[in-house]
């Protein structure tokens, strides 16, 4: 590009190309580009891709770009760029997923008699789900229990009683619930 002293750029003339719109660019070399980026890379479609959004990079620029010597030069340094960018964001992806368990478990989901139990479980007061969840899923005594609660063991033990009195009703179970173990 040529500058004269004293000239802001955007009044420089333009430098005399050999095609001077941007459509007569773009007409003339996606073909060339899309093809030279397809036989490198080996995808059609990623390839169709990098030189459009490079020509529409380009096209952003026009007004600066339609100066320089070989505007063409330009799109197919930003379509190679981004092809090689693409390139690398894939092999980061595939290194990433190589790394990962290769096949997740497959795992049932709950059984209807867990959900309903869960359901009934959230219908209890705090502390009597608490207790019959630190009883029961945790093995915890009911004397750890009080301790951990901050109340008196009678208190744990009937707390745990009115829970499963609770969700026998709620799961229309019979009360079969032998008592409480001593602390």
């Amino acid at each position: 590009m040529t500058a004269f002293a004293g000239t802001r750029p955007e009044a420089l003339p333009a430098v005399p190309n050999e095609t001077a719109s941007f459509d007569e660019i773009y007409a003339a070399h996606y073909g060339d580009l899309t093809v030279q980026l397809y036989a490198y890379f080996g995808d059609r479609q990623e390839a169709q891709d990098v030189v459009q959004e490079a020509f529409c990079r380009a096209y952003a620029r026009w007004r600066t770009m339609s100066r320089f010597d070989d505007p063409v030069a330009w799109v197919r340094r930003v379509a190679w760029n981004l092809a090689v960018s693409g390139w690398r964001r894939k092999r980061t992806v595939r290194t990433f997923l190589r790394r990962q368990r290769p096949i997740e478990p497959q795992v049932d989901g709950p059984q209807p008699e867990r959900v309903a139990l869960v359901a009934a479980l959230a219908t209890l007061p705090d502390n009597h789900r608490r207790a019959m969840v630190l009883r029961y899923l945790a093995d915890l005594t009911v004397a750890e229990i009080a301790e951990r609660e901050g109340v008196p063991v009678g208190t744990v033990k009937s707390w745990l009683s009115r829970a499963r009195q609770a969700l026998a009703a709620r799961l229309d179970l019979a009360e079969t619930t032998a008592p409480e173990e001593t602390p």
